[in-house]
């Protein structure tokens, strides 16, 4: 699975074929199929084996313990840094593996893509939870915390996917202003003062 992972976000759904990840990893073509009936079922348990890694980083960053734009802070700077040390290693920004695998597979392959939508709700709703408790604690002011936080995660993988385009890490370098701007900080902390 770390095989197929590592071959779909560097390259691409399309080029990584069985034999590839059979190589990658070791293992004979017979053993892939003894475990995965397909490319599809491989590709769908490894994007959940990699959310899985990623879980606890993010419980950990969105703690409710932490304040809520804190939050957001934490997660933007720990999403640049690994951006930046594969960028390092690779020589390209690779990205979101979940975007980029989902934005290409997306009208190809509903397994794929039903696996991806799950766990891009699963990200979401740290967004919701921290978007929810800044505004219990008005640090931002929104009729619809739900809507807010969705136009922030919208904004914020878009910013990942021109950063993958165009190679250039310094896109995600000042983030923290741009979600401070879409949530409304700057409003919400003058309208208090």
């Amino acid at each position: 699975m770390d095989a197929a992972m590592d071959l779909m976000w560097r390259n691409s759904y399309g080029t990584t074929s069985v034999d590839a990840i059979c190589e990658r990893a070791g293992a004979k073509k017979g053993s892939f199929y003894y475990f995965f009936k397909s490319k599809s079922e491989l590709a769908a348990a490894a994007l959940e084996a990699d959310w899985n890694k990623k879980k606890a980083e993010m419980d950990s960053i969105f703690s409710p313990t932490l304040p809520p734009l804190e939050r957001f802070d934490r997660y933007f700077d720990f999403v640049h840094d690994n951006l930046a040390e594969l960028q390092k290693k690779c020589g390209s920004i690779l990205g979101c593996p979940f975007i980029s695998v989902g934005s290409e597979v997306s009208t190809q392959d509903q397994v794929v893509r039903e696996t991806i939508d799950r766990i891009m709700d699963r990200k979401l709703n740290y967004f919701i939870s921290a978007v929810r408790d800044a505004v219990a604690e008005k640090l931002i002011d929104s009729p619809d915390p739900v809507a807010k936080a969705k136009a922030l995660f919208s904004c914020y993988q878009g910013t990942i996917a021109q950063a993958r385009i165009q190679n250039d890490i310094e896109l995600l370098r000042d983030f923290k202003q741009v979600a401070k701007d879409v949530l409304g900080v700057k409003r919400a902390q003058a309208v208090s003062r």
